[in-house]
């Protein structure tokens, strides 16, 4: 089996040979690019990247660029490096679609680690699972999502939240549950990251948005019908 691609992109030499020597021993392959530019070109000639760890101050591109020019091309997994502590900065991430979001420093055996869990989890699928809902449609296998017949174009992490919600129909869910859950990890954060993925999700869902319902104070519940 071949082995998958990570594209690692720092604009610290340093940085970049710390994360890339800690995948190889994982047995990554690992792509770099040392600015937002570099990164573009280099992920689209290479097509078959499997998860991007993406610097957000970098030259001639910064960070959220590079990010919303896969984006408009790719869901591919996005861990988000900053060496800002600004909720901004991490609101700003998940609103463009990253999936992780880690601050400098940060141990490169937990940054591994959620390359594993996320890569694990988009390519340990067993074939033919298939939930249904209402007019929902999700395809664990092929990684894709349908409203109505017609697909939708979900980021990574919506497509894990919209799986947890749909195997766990007419079950009151914590935030705290959901992340521990979803996230695959203890995170250090608060409501706000599920709050955003949620609100995300609703809109791509369209009137099936619906199906998932606040449970105030506590969390969410997806159900279709009403009660």
């Amino acid at each position: 089996m071949d082995r998958l691609k990570v594209l690692v992109v720092d604009d610290e030499s340093r940085m970049r040979k710390l994360v890339k020597d800690f995948l190889v021993k994982k047995d990554f392959e690992v792509l770099e690019a040392e600015d937002g530019s570099q990164a573009v070109d280099v992920f689209f000639s290479a097509k078959d990247i499997a998860l991007v760890i993406l610097d957000v101050m970098m030259p001639k591109m910064d960070g959220w660029q590079v990010c919303r020019e896969i984006r408009a091309a790719s869901q591919v997994p996005i861990i988000m490096l900053t060496a800002r502590a600004d909720e901004r900065d991490e609101l700003l991430g998940f609103e463009l679609g990253v999936d992780e979001y880690i601050s400098k420093p940060f141990s490169p055996k937990i940054l591994v680690a959620r390359v594993e869990a996320i890569l694990r989890r988009s390519n340990a699928l067993s074939p033919d699972q298939i939930i249904s809902a209402g007019e929902i449609s999700l395809d664990k296998a092929a990684h894709e999502v349908k409203v109505a017949g017609k697909p939708v174009d979900l980021s990574f992490k919506e497509f894990e939240l919209l799986t947890y919600f749909m195997e766990n129909q007419g079950i009151a869910l914590s935030r705290e549950k959901i992340l521990n859950s979803v996230w695959n990890y203890d995170y250090f954060g608060d409501a706000r990251t599920i709050d955003t993925h949620v609100k995300k999700l609703r809109s791509k869902l369209g009137e099936q948005g619906d199906y998932i319902r606040t449970i105030w104070g506590m969390g969410y519940k997806f159900e279709v019908g009403r009660p």
